[in-house]
């Protein structure tokens, strides 16, 4: 009897404070457990798209100014597609405005998107300001845009508004007098941009010396 009682003793015994290997040990549920080292997986970043830039390397705002969606009805039931109407500018005297038809809404900004990027073009803007009052029609859309002081702001909605923060006017009164389709509104704005002549443009066309700047 005493013979087994030392080997009773003599026999480790695992104490409830001890660390396992099973769930309760470190980490949780185990080295490969939730809690564990190898638990949580980190996930990649997603890296930002590039943003769009000019030919040049100057970078690009682009504005969605409508979004229109057609439903076309077929045997099954109706089949929807998207147009866009983007404006893309330098804030820098430069623009361009894009149209894209699609099945899906990503698609057809990505065209438009595309399309305006290859219709920019420069236009005069003096000081914030166009340097002169001019007024212009395309199609239904009639446009008028006035220069103004310094922080005026931008007196204009809608697509004359897009076009005119996209150009990079800061302080310009604009008024829609026609149609209010967004295509020939702002189809108009571009068009009257385009009549824009700086005091130097018009001394040059009559054969004068340009006036220095100051």
């Amino acid at each position: 009897m005493s013979e087994n009682k030392e080997n009773a003793a003599a026999t480790p015994v695992a104490s409830s404070g001890a660390p396992s290997q099973g769930r309760g040990g470190p980490g949780g549920r185990g080295q490969g457990g939730r809690g564990g080292k190898g638990g949580r997986r980190e996930r990649p970043q997603r890296q930002a798209p590039p943003k769009p830039t000019t030919d040049d390397g100057v970078e690009l705002v682009e504005k969605v100014v409508f979004i229109n969606r057609c439903a076309k009805v077929v045997k099954g039931g109706r089949r929807f597609s998207f147009s866009a109407l983007m404006v893309s500018g330098t804030h820098e005297g430069r623009v361009g405005v894009g149209y894209g038809k699609a099945n899906e809404v990503i698609d057809c900004i990505k065209k438009a998107a595309e399309d305006a990027k290859r219709r920019i073009k420069r236009y005069a803007i003096v000081d914030g300001t166009i340097p002169h009052e001019v007024y212009a029609e395309f199609g239904g859309g009639k446009v008028l845009l006035k220069p103004a002081c310094p922080g005026t702001g931008v007196i204009a909605g809608g697509g004359v508004r897009a076009v005119c923060e996209a150009v990079g006017i800061q302080n310009v009164l604009g008024k829609s007098l026609g149609s209010n389709n967004h295509a020939n509104v702002v189809k108009a704005t571009v068009a009257a941009l385009a009549q824009l002549r700086t005091r130097d443009d018009v001394l040059g066309s009559r054969g004068k010396l340009k006036s220095k700047s100051l």
